[in-house]
């Protein structure tokens, strides 16, 4: 009996997080497909890369065609991602922080859902962050941002459940990546530690995932604190 190879995809994938998770997936046996701004580093015979921005028109198109040419879906990891600074002066970096976390999730959506309830089945993981919790003065894209995709994921969760698609939110904290700035980075987990997290909510289907723990703890009190008055 022929046993089928497990297909996904990563957006967001060259570098960070995302690669390191298609590296894993890979390595586990599965057929991947990556999509990111800029190429990687893989060459195996069971992975296939595409360029492409989430922002760019033709995204959702490319997207599509990259889950057709796999033959179908069983998992879809969306792990691009931006966080700049703030220029009041300055705002267009703050849009484009919310296209990319935000509307470039939505857009994957829309192209990865329809194709897996069509069979009944599917995964749909979506790197959010423990600052959707916050009012940022210094990155309010970012938070923004974060924010408006963990209540879509959540929501498309409770939407999508019933009809055999799982939907998950993986709140990360400071993980060791190019995306930790700033001269205070408390608890943050190393790359490979995120992976395993990623690696249990493949195999456990959980909608909400908050790590590390005590961080998350910290940014709910956090929250409560600094909310505006």
């Amino acid at each position: 009996m022929t046993v089928r190879m497990r297909r996904a995809v990563v957006i967001g994938n060259s570098d960070g997080i995302g690669l390191a998770f298609t590296r894993r997936l890979l390595a586990d046996g599965w057929l991947v497909t990556g999509l990111s701004r800029r190429d990687n580093t893989i060459i195996v015979p069971t992975y296939t890369h595409h360029t492409v921005d989430v922002t760019a028109p033709d995204y959702p198109q490319v997207l599509g065609k990259a889950v057709d040419e796999l033959g179908g879906l069983d998992l879809c990891v969306y792990a691009a991602g931006i966080g700049e600074p703030v220029d009041p002066t300055d705002l267009d970096t703050q849009t484009r922080t919310f296209e990319v976390n935000l509307m470039g999730a939505v857009r994957t959506a829309a192209v990865v859902v329809p194709r897996m309830l069509a069979t009944g089945e599917g995964h749909l993981i979506g790197i959010s962050s423990l600052a959707d919790r916050l009012v940022s003065g210094e990155a309010p894209g970012y938070a923004g941002s974060k924010a408006g995709l963990s209540s879509y994921l959540m929501g498309l969760s409770a939407a999508l459940r019933r009809h055999g698609v799982h939907v998950t939110t993986v709140r990360f904290g400071f993980v060791d990546t190019k995306m930790a700035k700033g001269s205070s980075r408390p608890l943050m987990i190393p790359v490979e530690r995120a992976v395993e997290i990623l690696v249990r909510c493949v195999r456990s289907r959980p909608v909400l995932v908050s790590r590390p723990r005590r961080l998350a703890l910290l940014t709910s009190a956090l929250a409560c604190l600094t909310r505006p008055r």
